[in-house]
């Protein structure tokens, strides 16, 4: 089986015509159909099915799909790892992260990694945390800088720092003049709040168990300043790490004095995978830096 073969069978499985597909690997529509059929000659069992004018994986091409992709991914990393030998400057790291630390950490990481390795080059994915571990375990990153240290055996993790984490109310809220507030003072009102899968929602509700009540959820997100926006807008309140950039927000960030409000940044990575040593020069980068992080809580 050719790895052309297995790239335009994962990309039909994903969703493209047999013509779009053709264009991806640069060969014609008739010779990927004819790889295709091949295909389904040698496993003995058909793998597509035609609904309306497209085509779907029967049972036995979604099994085949899952190991396709490990063998596709399992040969990039072999790729990656021969162009770090070759070129020990040089190098490829694919990172994911939170879409709140690309405003600040990430950046900064980067940039003095890449003062001393100017050759090497990022694939950079932003997610929440579910998405950071599917493409840890997935192979489509090597590293994933989180919100949370993931607790799965598959993965190994080590903390960066802890982010404070405030009370966010609307310009007009009876609390915004205020430099310090109690959790508890807000727990009749609206919360703003990630979608589950997120560990800022775990950290919110947590958080608002330990002072006595569960917060009445108005709003559900999936990035950290939509849900500003619509504080800003006076359709709750929020915990949320502060903004980033010097920026003055809309909504006024106040800090709790009745609970240690904050979240854990962590970076991981699989276990009993060994990463390319660009990877692994960026993951020591990563742990010497953290080090030096001044996250302060005042």
């Amino acid at each position: 089986m050719e790895l052309d073969t297995i790239r335009a069978f994962l990309a039909v499985a994903d969703g493209s015509t047999v013509t779009e597909t053709a264009e991806q690997v640069h060969r014609t529509q008739p010779a990927v159909s004819r790889a295709l059929a091949r295909l389904e000659r040698e496993v003995g069992t058909p793998l597509f099915q035609r609904v309306g004018r497209g085509l779907v994986l029967t049972p036995a091409g979604r099994e085949l799909a899952v190991h396709a992709r490990e063998t596709v991914e399992s040969y990039e990393r072999g790729v990656r790892s021969v162009q770090d030998i070759t070129a020990p400057d040089g190098g490829f790291v694919p990172v994911a992260f939170l879409h709140t630390l690309g405003t600040w950490l990430v950046p900064e990481l980067i940039r003095e990694f890449r003062a001393r390795r100017p050759q090497v080059r990022f694939d950079l994915r932003q997610h929440g945390d579910e998405g950071l571990i599917d493409d840890l375990l997935g192979g489509a990153v090597d590293l994933a800088i989180t919100g949370d240290r993931p607790e799965l055996a598959q993965l190994e993790s080590r903390r960066l720092f802890l982010e404070p984490l405030r009370l966010v109310v609307p310009p007009d809220h009876r609390l915004a003049h205020r430099r310090t507030a109690r959790l508890r003072d807000v727990r009749d009102e609206q919360f703003i709040v990630l979608k589950p899968g997120f560990s800022l929602r775990r950290v919110t509700e947590d958080l608002c168990a330990e002072v006595g009540f569960a917060p009445r959820i108005g709003f559900e997100g999936e990035e950290v300043e939509t849900l500003r926006g619509l504080v800003s807008a006076g359709l709750g309140v929020a915990l949320l790490p502060e903004p980033r950039g010097g920026a003055s927000p809309a909504a006024p960030s106040i800090r709790l004095k009745d609970v240690r409000a904050s979240r854990e940044i962590g970076l991981a990575w699989v276990r009993d995978r060994s990463l390319p040593p660009a990877s692994a020069h960026f993951r020591e980068h990563v742990l010497r830096t953290s080090r030096k992080i001044n996250v302060s809580d005042a």
